[in-house]
């Protein structure tokens, strides 16, 4: 079986590996080395580095809409296309290049969260379970039918880095244990249902502020959600406060305006929200180091009655 697999961050290398395993991969493609870091070096995606260990050629086009590269990827003939977090929308010439078409691994229980960001919206909403799907692409973003889906829980302390890694395994294993049953016709694509479609978009900078209106509970979710980009924050004053280790606080009777801060020691800030509080043990004010909440507020003259603000 001949193999193309399209993916660029770390969460798609086990996914690389799986295949490796199973089939021939014939080349992979990648997103471009991108500047990075203070020097602002080049710096390879994850996928690539991966190959490159592994002996395979590596494609990265600036575009993928192009005469020249729909005509590289048919001299490698494949039979398949395997496409985990690619960061790219297939046209439908490539979507149809492979013989048995594209496959993809998608970090949610679809149809909820298609889109860019589904696990860290997973997370950030509450949810008490995500998954994977292994499905049929399409033209649609992430509308296509479903092979095969395994679920994961999302415990009380799981941020969206933790459940990355462990989203990132379930996919590769899902892939290996459902990819030659696609390919012989045993295992057959089903159409997502209608109902229950949810869209996971990108995360911007400002997504990173906490909806205080909200209970504590889904406040706390919020912020393991944004964990670790953009990060949780908060504003006091001009400054936009990145926030460490916020948990559910133990609160009682009418705490006030949500963003409050209610108390200050050694265990770091109590916030109101809308119902409940949060505690915030550590901080990170612009350009400077991450440190005790207490110690922050001692510097900033922060003190109890306070109200930080949070997303609108």
């Amino acid at each position: 079986m001949r193999a193309l697999f399209f993916g660029s961050p770390a969460f798609a290398v086990p996914c690389l590996d799986a295949l490796a395993r199973c089939a021939d991969v014939v080349a992979v493609v990648s997103q471009p080395d991108r500047p990075a870091g203070r020097g602002l070096h080049a710096l390879a995606p994850p996928v690539k580095v991966r190959a490159v260990e592994l002996g395979l050629p590596v494609l990265q086009p600036e575009k993928i809409r192009t005469p020249e590269f729909d005509a590289a990827l048919r001299a490698y003939a494949p039979d398949v296309a395997i496409v985990v977090a690619y960061g790219r929308i297939l046209p439908k010439n490539l979507l149809e290049l492979p013989r048995h078409g594209c496959l993809n691994l998608h970090a949610s229980l679809l149809p909820r969260y298609r889109g860019a960001a589904p696990i860290q919206w997973a997370v950030a909403s509450g949810d008490a379970q995500t998954g994977v799907c292994l499905m049929q692409m399409d033209e649609g973003l992430d509308t296509g039918p479903v092979f095969a889906r395994v679920h994961a829980p999302i415990g009380p302390r799981d941020t969206a880095d933790t459940m990355f890694e462990r989203l990132s395994g379930l996919s590769a294993t899902l892939l290996a244990d459902s990819l030659p049953a696609v390919l012989d016709g045993r295992l057959r694509a089903e159409p997502q249902p209608t109902e229950g479609v949810t869209h996971a978009r990108l995360l911007t900078k400002a997504d990173g502020l906490l909806p205080l209106a909200r209970s504590a509970r889904l406040v706390d979710a919020h912020a393991r959600g944004m964990t670790s980009w953009p990060g949780p924050q908060l504003v006091h004053g001009d400054a936009v406060l990145k926030l460490f280790g916020t948990t559910v606080a133990a609160s009682t009777g009418d705490l006030g305006v949500p963003g409050t801060v209610l108390s200050i020691d050694a265990d770091g800030l109590q916030v109101a929200c809308g119902e409940g509080s949060i505690r915030v043990p550590e901080v990170q004010a612009p350009s400077r180091k991450r440190v005790p909440a207490v110690d922050f507020a001692r510097g900033a003259g922060l003190a109890p009655g306070a109200v930080l603000g949070g997303a609108a």
